[in-house]
């Protein structure tokens, strides 16, 4: 359950719109339900973090990702899935037809309203990435972010084998409140994205690359003996956990600046 809705149900509690067995009903769900043997959801998560649980649909079959997503949907008002294929996306979109599914990042979204505008002078993440074929990993971190209501650009195709590239995006990095860094092969830009900027750097590792790339193990590496500073590194193709740690960073800078929200 959102924060929000839980602040409305203490509220119409307060004013007597609704009495307490019933604020208990709604709440009956925390911290978490059960599906039948196959999901325990956290439907904690939200108070705790801020942000709700979100579906890995990788592994899962389009049934369970139906059943779990259906769930999440009677309690939140945004749900997203992330690693769904094609067929998945189709299978639970016969189910639920609000959702909305992006090939590139294979992200499946359930959304009531679209995602939170933040204002032009909010804090902004952006996302590069060392070539085109690194775009399924870059739009899942950037997309990600977007989601959950922070800003972010984008800066695509700007590797160091034309560092060119990236130095005509100097303006956008330099202002830049966190930046990730999405690269393949030997992974080289983002030490070289970490020693220009200011902000931290997050590295993402993708599995592009010939045969020494070792599925992403040698980018990984690279990123993980950066001499740069300030450069922290997940793990091999994880955009998903790449944005949701941009948009930590940015949250964290808004609530600072205006403690009310």
């Amino acid at each position: 359950m959102d924060i929000d809705k839980i602040r409305l149900l203490l509220s119409q509690v307060r004013n007597g719109e609704t009495s307490v067995e019933g604020a208990l009903e709604a709440l009956r769900g925390l911290p978490f339900d059960d599906l039948d043997d196959y999901a325990r959801i956290d439907m904690h998560r939200a108070l705790r973090q801020g942000m709700p649980e979100v579906i890995f649909c990788q592994g899962k079959t389009p049934e369970q990702i139906v059943g779990i997503m259906t769930r999440l949907w009677q309690h939140h008002d945004r749900v997203m899935g992330t690693r769904a294929e094609p067929q998945t996306a189709e299978f639970v979109r016969a189910y639920l037809p609000e959702a909305q599914y992006d090939p590139v990042s294979r992200l499946l979204t359930l959304s009531r309203q679209g995602p939170p505008e933040p204002p032009q002078e909010a804090p902004y993440a952006v996302v590069v990435t060392g070539g085109t074929s690194d775009l399924p990993v870059a739009e899942e971190a950037a997309q990600t972010i977007e989601f959950f209501g922070s800003r972010v650009h984008r800066a695509y195709d700007v590797g160091v084998a034309g560092i060119h590239r990236l130095l005509d995006r100097r303006p956008l990095l330099f202002k830049a409140d966190v930046v990730i860094s999405v690269a393949g092969m030997e992974g080289a830009l983002t030490s070289v994205v970490g020693g220009l900027v200011a902000c931290p750097v997050i590295g993402v590792p993708t599995s592009v690359g010939y045969g020494a790339n070792f599925g992403g193990l040698a980018a990984l590496l690279s990123m993980l003996n950066s001499c740069a500073t300030g450069v922290a590194v997940v793990n091999i193709d994880n955009g998903f956990g790449a944005g949701v740690l941009a948009h930590q960073i940015l949250r964290r800078l808004v609530e600072d600046r205006d403690p009310v929200l």
